[in-house]
Order: structure tokens, then C-alpha cells, then sequence
């Protein structure tokens, strides 16, 4: 069994995957509260799955780009864990999981996630054929530079909530939007990402993994 736990935004997606079935998934928003919700929700769902901590296979995190205290929770607590219980961790990019969602689509699907005052943490993503590969490393900008530098038109998923309506006026007739649920990071996607690493042996030092920031961390508003 591995536990699958994605704290990079105020959306919280906490799974339990065996390598056949998501045999739990837990996501919700949170108002900042990841120290106070994210440890008894982890507990909750151990408790009603039946699993012990120390029973587990492993661990996958998300490792940013996101938050830098959301991210730091979830690495805190993925951690503590795999230090506890000795096991093995995996730390998976937040783009990683959103984007294992999406359907095959021509064009780019930029990625995206709130960075603060009005900016977001952008990526794009092209599919290979067999999966969607990342066309350059994330980047920290406005909205309407996201509009002014977009080749072609733009397909977007993630977290655009924060958004005024004037800045998605700059992409009207530019970009269209994938639907919630698709654009919602749910942690079985991270599971499964885990699982499969720790198949190959591809796990992390739990002394050495950090979270993964485009620019300053300070920058960045949970």
C-alpha cells in the first residue's frame, strides 16, 4: 500500500493506492490550515482503510512547483514517515499529477498554479505521443504575460480560481479551459506515479529531497 500526499496549493489531495485500486482519495480546500488538517486527515483515512504507518510500501509526495509552506508540510510529513517507519519515498513534481489527468490533445496545455499578487507558477506541455512532455521549466508571470508570449492557442488546467475577471478577459478568444475535475490534482494520480517508481527503484533520500521553486521562494503565497 502507498500513501500519496499533495499539500502544494490550499487544494489538499491525500490517496491510498495497492497497485490495482485507489482504495481511498480525500481532497478538499484549505484556508492555510495544511499544520492543523493535514496529519489527522492522513490518520483518518490510515484508520478507515485499516492500515498501520508502518505497514505501508511507500510514500509519494508533490515536490513543488507550489507553495513553499504548503510544500514544506507535505515534505514534512512524507518525512516523518519514511524516517519513522523506514520507507521508501518518492517526490513527485506537482505538474506531474495534474497532467497525468489530461486526455491526448493537440497543441500545448499550459499547467498552471497561484503564485501570488496576481501571478501564477506557468508550464507547458506538448504530447509525445505517449505522454505529455514538458516544453521548458515552469516560470513565475502575470496573466496578461502568459496572454502576450502564448504561441498558438492555449489549453489551460489547474488552479485559476484566483483570477479576476479582467485577467481572464486578456485570454479570451486565446485559451480554453479544462473542466474542474480535470483540473483538480487528485492524489491517486500521484499514487500511481509513486507506485510506479518505487516498481523501478526510483525513490529519493529522504535526507536530501526539497521542494522544487520557480524563483524566490518568498515570492510565493500559499
Amino acid at each position: 500500500m502507498l500513501l500519496a500526499i499533495d499539500t502544494a496549493t490550499r487544494q489538499i489531495s491525500l490517496a491510498l493506492y495497492d497497485g490495482q485500486r485507489v482504495l481511498a482519495e480525500h481532497s478538499w480546500r484549505t484556508a492555510n490550515y495544511h499544520t492543523v488538517e493535514l496529519a489527522p486527515q492522513t490518520a483518518l483515512m490510515l484508520r478507515r482503510a485499516g492500515v498501520e504507518p508502518g505497514a505501508l510500501a511507500g510514500l509519494a509526495v508533490a515536490i513543488g512547483p507550489g507553495s513553499y509552506t504548503g510544500l514544506r508540510i507535505g515534505l514534512g510529513l512524507a518525512k516523518g514517515l519514511a524516517f519513522a517507519h523506514t520507507l521508501p519515498l518518492a517526490g513527485v513534481p506537482t505538474f506531474e499529477s495534474l497532467l497525468r489527468a489530461q486526455p491526448p490533445r493537440p497543441g500545448r496545455v499550459v499547467a498552471v498554479l497561484p503564485a501570488g499578487r496576481g501571478r501564477v507558477i506557468a508550464a507547458r506541455f506538448g504530447w509525445d505521443g505517449q505522454t505529455w512532455a514538458a516544453d521548458g521549466p515552469a516560470e513565475i508571470m502575470d496573466w496578461a504575460t502568459l496572454a502576450t508570449t502564448a504561441r498558438g492557442p492555449l489549453h489551460l488546467c489547474g488552479e485559476w480560481d484566483t483570477a479576476t475577471p479582467e485577467q481572464l478577459r486578456a485570454l479570451k478568444g486565446r485559451a480554453t479551459f479544462a473542466s474542474p475535475a480535470l483540473s483538480l490534482r487528485r492524489a491517486g494520480f500521484l499514487a500511481e506515479i509513486g507506485w510506479e517508481r518505487l516498481q523501478r527503484r526510483q525513490m529519493d533520500d529522504p535526507a536530501t529531497l526539497a521542494p522544487l521553486y520557480p524563483g524566490r521562494p518568498e515570492g510565493l503565497a500559499a
